[in-house]
């Protein structure tokens, strides 16, 4: 139900962007509640719970085992602990975020949806407005971060676009109409060579129906499709490259898998389509469409796309390098992590609580 899901889609995305918010420390040993410590700063089993709880797949028939479920919780606690950094770090530099800011971004993410729903909603899950906008506003303080200490870093010089289209000449000399597609890979099985950030693997019908519906809601909630794609994406050749698969002729397209052929020909440009198909998941993007043809850089388009091209591998490298230096400079204790690997095993009910 696509009304619902827009509105479990703002709900998880805003949840997110609150938890992690609990201050202060302690020398005494955390209690089993405490999943997480980031600086001193406490994230509680609560916080990664209600998120979880938001972001879950709707019941399909198949039902997590623990193990998958877990594998969830510590993903989504991964993400908090990021973002609880930025977080500190947007309050040491004084990066606030205005109400005439917080107002705009609130409205925007519930422009969809009917107000009496919206707050039919938010009372069924215990939330209030006061709660989402707390959390919105700790999201777009993260973001205000990455924006001045990644993204305005980047810039692509003309000699790198002319050196791009150089190289890669015949890709824009079309024969025939062609499709620029991007796709994020989720298989059910246990996949040899995995090359994605995360080295995330789903190894089950359930895991792998899970893994989709998270990585739809992450885009749907903003994140990058590029970024998720060389995060999550279980493709070895596509992922290191933010899922692109380039070009795609009409007539290749037609002779592959009827499924994936038929989602493209319907798909809109910049719309991402679910392909489910035996257990497995494809989430396809389509870039552009292109007519057959050679083009150059004066065709606006083509330099256009070059620039996003080459912009988004700055970025993709920049922000994985950042983050990761932004996690090395933290204190961090991840709790549920140690108490899972003491307990080999055993329910979460019977972990260690130190």
């Amino acid at each position: 139900m696509p009304f619902r899901k827009t509105i479990v889609t703002l709900l998880s995305t805003l949840f997110i962007a609150a938890c992690g918010s609990s201050a202060g420390s302690s020398a005494t040993p955390p209690s089993p509640d405490t999943w997480a410590t980031v600086n001193g700063r406490e994230i509680r089993r609560d916080d990664v719970e209600k998120a979880y709880r938001r972001v879950a797949p709707a019941p399909t028939g198949q039902t997590l085992s623990e193990e998958e479920t877990l594998t969830a919780k510590l993903s989504l606690l991964s993400e908090l602990i990021l973002q609880e950094i930025l977080v500190g770090r947007a309050l040491e530099s004084k990066l606030e975020v205005t109400d005439a800011e917080l107002e705009s971004a609130f409205a925007e993410r519930k422009k969809n949806m009917a107000e009496g729903a919206f707050q039919q909603e938010m009372s069924q899950r215990g939330l209030t407005a006061d709660d989402m906008k707390a959390g919105l506003r700790r999201e777009l303080a993260a973001q205000k971060v990455v924006d001045r200490d990644v993204v305005s870093k980047i810039s692509v010089t003309e000699q790198e676009i002319s050196d791009f289209f150089t190289a890669n000449r015949a890709q824009f000399n079309l024969p025939e109409p062609a499709y620029h597609i991007a796709q994020i890979i989720i298989t059910p099985t246990k996949d040899e060579g995995i090359n994605n950030r995360a080295g995330d693997d789903a190894t089950t019908p359930a895991a792998a129906a899970a893994k989709a519906t998270l990585i739809m809601e992450r885009l749907k909630s903003g994140t990058s499709f590029q970024e998720l794609a060389a995060t999550f994406s279980e493709d070895p050749q596509t992922a290191p490259r933010g899922g692109d698969l380039g070009f795609i002729p009409t007539s290749a397209l037609k002779q592959g898998p009827p499924i994936l052929r038929d989602a493209v020909l319907k798909a809109t440009v910049g719309k991402v389509t679910q392909i489910s198909q035996g257990g497995a998941h494809t989430l396809m993007l389509l870039v552009a469409t292109e007519a057959a043809g050679q083009r150059d850089l004066t065709v606006p388009a083509v330099k256009d796309g070059i620039t996003a091209t080459l912009r988004g591998r700055k970025e993709g490298l920049l922000r994985a390098a950042y983050l990761t230096a932004a996690r090395n400079d933290a204190t961090v204790v991840n709790y549920l992590a140690r108490r899972l690997v003491d307990a080999q095993g055993k329910p979460l009910s019977l972990l260690p609580t130190k």
